[in-house]
């Protein structure tokens, strides 16, 4: 990392590897009808509006071994006509596993920047509370998860109603661990974030974070941040971590989030 210093470097190794040990698994919460299967080294996620493919950082399978587990999970999802993610960290091994999935008919999706934060360092006070005329709540309303899947299908311009609709079954099943905020301007949602905790880890997962363009650059993103580590902090949970796009990533590191690897996410679609 240009620029880096030995120490930072080393923190960021520090935290990758807790990153791997820690939260390289079954996701924390399931949506009620989601569920995680094993197949060797991987473990799929199946019930979602799409499959969900989840290594440790080093699968220890190469060659035609490697070609063929790729093949099962494509060929597992195929036949119930369903599109697949398989998620592939910048230091996963073995370092030929993107161009296997090419092969095997997967292309990337956009490449996002893990980060991970310090929770007594992002609690923040009065001055992230966002910008005036922006009210930001806790909620579990199931209108407002309408609202948000709403919202994102505007920012993203496509159909994420599913996104709406899997938080409110999140939420459900563990109010505790997937909490949600809905930042709103005279009654109109303009962005929402929500963190998963991991209990028996040190990590808390902060979440969402989409803004209407109107509404960016004024410090939703950073205020929602705030409140998210804020509950974190209550919680007594060390650390944050994020999966960034290009856009919010330099506002983390503004914030004292260490850059820990990348994440592609390679998709396969009938």
């Amino acid at each position: 990392m240009g620029g880096v210093t030995n120490d930072e470097q080393g923190e960021a190794a520090s935290l990758r590897a807790a990153y791997d040990r820690q939260l390289r698994g079954a996701p924390a919460v399931l949506a009620p009808g989601v569920e995680c299967e094993r197949d060797g080294p991987v473990i799929r996620t199946v019930g979602q509006a799409r499959g969900f493919v989840q290594t440790p950082a080093d699968l220890g399978v190469e060659g035609t071994a490697l070609d063929a587990l790729i093949a099962r999970q494509r060929d597992y999802f195929a036949a119930r006509g369903e599109a697949v993610e398989w998620k592939v960290r910048g230091h996963d091994r073995p370092a030929d596993l993107p161009a296997r999935l090419r092969a095997a008919g997967f292309a990337a999706e956009e490449q996002e920047t893990v980060l991970i934060g310090r929770t007594d360092e992002l609690a923040g006070g009065e001055g992230d509370a966002g910008p005036a005329g922006v009210t930001i709540r806790r909620t579990a309303d199931p209108a407002d998860f309408t609202a948000i899947g709403a919202l994102l299908t505007t920012v993203w311009d496509m159909d994420m109603a599913w996104l709406g609709e899997d938080l409110r079954g999140r939420a459900a099943a563990a109010p505790d661990d997937v909490v949600v905020f809905l930042a709103e301007a005279g009654g109109e949602a303009v962005s929402a974030a929500w963190i998963v905790f991991r209990p028996g880890t040190d990590f808390a997962g902060l979440w969402g974070g989409s803004t209407l363009t109107a509404w960016r650059g004024r410090g939703i993103y950073r205020a929602l941040v705030a409140a998210r580590a804020r509950l974190a902090a209550g919680r007594a949970v060390p650390y944050l971590q994020v999966d960034a796009s290009d856009d919010s990533a330099p506002i983390l590191r503004r914030l004292g989030f260490v850059v820990v690897t990348t994440t592609t996410p390679y998709v396969w679609t009938p």
